[in-house]
């Protein structure tokens, strides 16, 4: 019988390349930053910021527009081409938005100008006004979501004060004692990892350590499945029912908030989750090529890119190689598999190993290009960082 490797295994070979000196997963209860010049993939920095320009130039010219006529006030299109009056009548999603701002943030971060940072503000702008009640609304999850946009936006001169402290304030609300954790909506008794995740990460970032570590407890004790080490979608209480759905996304939020108090408290505990979710991440949620398989157009079509997110940051704060190859392989396929969309801009496919197509209205999805540009900002500041 020959000899079986396991998807970790190939993973950690091609990791061990991708990351030259650092050697491997942190030791437990150290933290550390790759040493000047190391480099996390042999990737050019020039080419990976381009790669990632790319991406924001075709979401920018495709989706995202003035909305209402009003100076100062945008919003993303949810499918391309659109039909006519979509800006002003059409459909529109709050936590698609969301994203659109973080992937804004992105590159603002990446190459910072006077135009992307109007475009943030317009975009965040958009968002209020296109709401109707405001900021908030009754899903913790969008909230959530929305609020580390705003926050990570505030890095670059804008100021989103206001909004943060009502989204902070409308989270720690919903807040559950008894369960602790945060429900999908309000009046709900669906308690999950999409809500309570990035909620978590928002409690983290913005100084409440008692509530996110509580979150975190929540996923662990909760939500992991002691079988595979992934975290499962949500929970219904009182009964216990759990929904064992094993989204992408739901693994990068948990790593993302295990990151933030990793960095915050210094426990080692939250190394050692992070490390092990990684390895699970790599065995159960990536091709036979270390790519993160693919969902769908919808709201799927978001959740490549939000674990991607995580991954990269989990690779440049712990040198874990595992998560720095399932970033760079996944950034490779999907550009690899790009096409033009007829209008000199490249379009993805909601499996970034498989070729994307025109005929596809699923891959016209905003979400899922957005996924596309998430992982190519990810995978860029992954590379620039050492």
């Amino acid at each position: 019988m020959g000899v079986v490797f396991s998807r970790r295994a190939l993973l950690l070979g091609v990791g061990a390349s991708a990351l030259g000196a650092v050697s491997g997963p942190l030791p437990v209860g150290s933290l550390a930053t790759p040493s000047p010049g190391v480099a996390l993939t042999s990737a050019s920095t020039t080419f990976t910021a381009e790669r990632a320009a790319a991406a924001e130039a075709a979401v920018v010219d495709r989706y995202v527009g003035t909305l209402w006529g009003l100076p100062g006030h945008a919003t993303g299109l949810l499918t391309w081409p659109a039909p006519l009056g979509a800006r002003t009548i059409g459909r529109w999603c709050y936590w698609w938005q969301a994203h659109l701002l973080d992937c804004a943030v992105d590159a603002a971060i990446r190459e910072p100008n006077t135009e992307r940072t109007k475009r943030i503000r317009a975009l965040a702008a958009g968002i209020r006004a296109r709401n109707f009640t405001g900021w908030t609304n009754r899903y913790y999850d969008d909230m959530a979501w929305l609020v580390l946009a705003l926050d990570r936006a505030q890095g670059l001169g804008a100021d989103f004060a206001n909004p943060v402290g009502q989204l902070m304030s409308a989270l720690r609300a919903g807040w559950s004692t008894e369960v602790g954790a945060v429900p999908w909506r309000t009046d709900d008794n669906y308690y999950n990892t999409p809500a309570t995740g990035p909620a978590g990460v928002a409690f983290a970032r913005t100084g409440d350590l008692a509530l996110a570590e509580k979150a975190a407890e929540f996923l662990h004790t909760r939500l992991r499945d002691p079988e595979t080490g992934l975290i499962a979608d949500g929970i219904h209480h009182p009964d216990g029912r759990i929904n064992h759905t094993r989204h992408t996304y739901n693994q990068g939020v948990a790593l993302g908030l295990y990151l933030e108090l990793a960095t915050r408290t210094g426990q080692s505990t939250y190394l050692k989750r992070i490390e092990d979710l990684v390895a699970a991440i790599a065995e159960n949620l990536t091709t036979p090529h270390g790519v993160i398989v693919g969902a769908a157009g919808n709201d799927e079509g978001l959740f490549m890119g939000i674990l991607a997110r995580y991954l990269a940051d989990v690779a440049r704060v712990c040198g874990d190689t595992t998560a720095a190859a399932i970033v760079t392989a996944s950034a490779e396929a999907a550009w690899a598999h790009r096409v033009d969309g007829g209008d000199g801009h490249p379009l993805f496919g909601t499996e970034w190993a498989r070729p994307a197509s025109m005929t596809n209205a699923a891959h016209r999805d905003l979400s899922v290009q957005l996924s596309g540009w998430m992982v190519l900002e990810a995978h860029h500041r992954m590379v620039s960082s050492g």
